[in-house]
C-alpha cells in the first residue's frame, strides 16, 4: 500500500504534525528531529496527498495562466519564467490557450474556479468588463503580465511599449534613415498595438519627418500576415529604407518578403524587430531588435501572484521593467 504521513511519522518515532511541520515550515523542527523524518519519507517513498493537503491549508498551491496564444515564440520565455518561479514558491501551473476568444477565455476562468487555483496570471489582452466581472464573482487573485487596466486596480507587469518604441525608432533615424514604415498590431484587438503605434509617431515628429506618419500597415500577430503587410506597404511606399516592425515574427515575416524578392536586409532596408525571442538571433540575418525581459516577466508575474496570495496587496501595483536595444545583423547605416 501506499505509504501514510501515519508512516512516515511512526518511523521517525515523531508525533504527525512533526512530520506536517518538516515538510511545510522545517527551520521550526530541531535538526535531530529533522533527520529522522527525511530520513524516513526517503526510505518508504512518501508522497504528500495534494488534495489532502489543499483541504488542510485551505490551498491548492497550483496557479492558473492564461495566453492568447500558446505557439508563440513570445510566450514559450514568459511559461519558462513562471514556470521556474512556480517551483521556487511550491506551485503547480496550469496553462490554457484562449486564441483570443472571449467565451473561451471565460470557461476557463470557470474551470479554474471549478479546480481551485489560487490565482491567475492574464497575459498580453485587454482586461474587458466581463472578465472582470467574472474574476470577482470567483474571487481569484489576478495578476496581469504584458498589459494593464486603466478602469480595475488589478497588479500588473510589463515594459514600457511606447518608451520602446519610440528607442526603436529614434535607433533607425540615427542610423541615417527618413523613410521609415511600420508593421503594426492592429489597434482593435491588441493591447500593445497602440502604445507602439504612438512611440513610433513621437520619434518620426520629433525628429521632423512627418511625412512617415501614413507609412503604417496593420497584421494580425503572425508571420504570414506580417509577410502580406511588407507587401501593402512598399507597394504603397517603394522609397521605403527601413522598418519597424512590432514584434520579431512580424520582422521575420518582413524580412521573408523582401528575401523573395531579392531585396537586400540590411543592404537595402533595415529592420529593426521587437521582443527578442529566442530565434532572433538564430535568424538569418540576426535581428536587431527591442529585447523585453520575457523571462523576468513571467517569472516576477508568479512572485507578484503569489505576494497577493499571501499578504492581500502588492507593493508596487504597476511594474515596469526595462527594455534595451539589441543591435545584430539587420540593420546597417543609410
Amino acid at each position: 500500500m501506499k505509504p501514510t504521513i501515519h508512516d512516515v511519522a511512526r518511523r521517525a518515532g515523531v508525533s504527525i504534525s512533526t512530520v506536517s511541520r518538516v515538510m511545510n515550515t522545517p527551520q521550526m523542527v530541531g535538526k535531530s528531529k529533522r533527520l529522522r523524518v527525511l530520513e524516513a519519507i526517503e526510505a518508504l517513498k512518501y508522497q504528500p496527498n495534494a488534495f489532502a493537503r489543499g483541504l488542510i491549508y485551505k490551498k491548492s498551491f497550483t496557479l492558473g495562466l492564461l495566453i492568447p496564444d500558446i505557439e508563440s515564440m513570445y510566450y514559450a520565455g514568459m511559461i519558462r519564467g513562471m514556470q521556474d518561479a512556480c517551483i521556487k514558491l511550491g506551485y503547480s501551473l496550469m496553462i490554457c490557450n484562449t486564441d483570443r476568444n472571449k467565451e473561451r477565455l471565460l470557461a476557463y476562468i470557470d474551470n479554474f474556479h471549478e479546480k481551485q487555483v489560487d490565482g491567475i496570471v492574464f497575459a498580453s489582452d485587454a482586461m474587458l468588463p466581463e472578465y472582470y466581472r467574472k474574476l470577482t464573482d470567483c474571487k481569484i487573485p489576478t495578476v496581469l503580465v504584458s498589459t494593464h487596466s486603466e478602469e480595475y486596480s488589478l497588479p500588473c507587469i510589463e515594459i514600457d511599449d511606447e518608451a520602446a518604441s519610440y528607442d526603436a525608432v529614434k535607433f533607425l533615424i540615427g542610423l541615417g534613415h527618413r523613410d521609415i514604415g511600420m508593421i503594426g498590431f492592429r489597434h482593435d484587438n491588441s493591447i500593445s498595438g497602440p502604445p507602439r503605434y504612438a512611440g513610433f509617431i513621437r520619434a518620426i515628429t520629433e525628429f521632423g519627418l512627418p511625412d512617415n506618419t501614413s507609412k503604417v500597415s496593420y497584421a494580425n500577430y503572425r508571420f504570414n500576415h506580417a509577410y502580406a503587410a511588407t507587401h501593402d506597404l512598399l507597394t504603397s511606399y517603394p522609397e521605403l529604407t527601413a522598418l519597424f516592425c512590432v514584434s520579431d515574427e512580424f520582422a521575420m515575416g518582413a524580412i521573408s518578403y523582401l528575401k523573395d524578392r531579392n531585396i537586400l536586409v540590411p543592404g537595402q532596408i533595415s529592420i529593426i524587430g521587437f521582443d527578442n525571442v529566442r530565434m532572433a538571433g538564430m535568424f538569418i540575418p540576426k535581428l536587431t531588435t527591442v529585447a523585453q525581459p520575457i523571462y523576468q516577466l513571467g517569472y516576477r508575474a508568479a512572485e507578484k501572484l503569489h505576494e497577493l496570495i499571501t499578504t492581500g496587496r502588492v507593493e508596487i501595483r504597476r511594474e515596469i521593467l526595462e527594455h534595451q536595444l539589441m543591435i545584430r545583423e539587420s540593420t546597417r547605416e543609410r
